[in-house]
């Protein structure tokens, strides 16, 4: 079906209700083998080649399942990643979900969930996916403690991909320098002497 061709062979069960399956046909065609349930109300066809960005698409559609929370984004080194820029090689997927949000389905494992709540205006579809922005990426990614010659080169590749404008690159860089300031500049804590 169209349905889960367009989707990397993914479904949600919310999907495939407004498309006219019930439950019970969800749960035969479980049985039957032709599609798995890989997570609570997210469907995968087992024919169908998972594309380049399948994980991500499935971890999305993890959190969305059963109205689940909205909006939400592939962030932080992942949202890296699905830009094409940095070296960026993150351990897990990371998602930002409203603060209000409250993920009730287990957790896949490979999956880290940041509570931030999120406008329109840092959320960027990428791939036909909901990723943070390269400027809201650069800020988490600035707090979360994020390697910051990752960051710089990630701005580089993405002034030079055109992802962003020659402004928005000096303004990201000058935050990390500014980060970085304040960094070096705060007192050091210093370790009690042991005898």
């Amino acid at each position: 079906r169209v349905l889960f061709r367009s989707n990397d062979g993914l479904v949600t069960a919310e999907q495939a209700r407004a498309e006219g399956f019930t439950d019970s046909v969800l749960a035969r065609l479980v049985q039957r083998g032709r599609i798995l349930r890989i997570a609570r109300g997210v469907y995968r066809v087992p024919y169908l080649s998972p594309g380049r960005f399948s994980q991500y698409r499935e971890a999305v559609l993890w959190a969305k399942a059963n109205r689940g929370p909205d909006p939400i984004a592939i962030s932080h080194a992942t949202a890296l990643v699905v830009y094409g820029i940095s070296d960026a090689n993150p351990a897990s997927i990371n998602l930002t979900v409203p603060r209000s949000a409250r993920l009730r389905r287990r957790m896949p494992k490979g999956i880290t969930v940041h509570y931030d709540d999120l406008s329109p205006n840092d959320i960027s579809m990428q791939e036909g996916l909901p990723v943070t922005t390269i400027e809201r990426t650069i800020t988490d990614l600035l707090q979360s403690g994020g390697r910051t010659d990752l960051l710089k080169q990630a701005i580089s590749d993405a002034r030079r991909e055109g992802y962003i404008s020659d402004a928005s690159a000096t303004k990201l860089r000058r935050r990390i320098e500014s980060h970085l300031k304040s960094l070096r500049s705060s007192p050091k804590t210093l370790e009690p002497k042991t005898a």
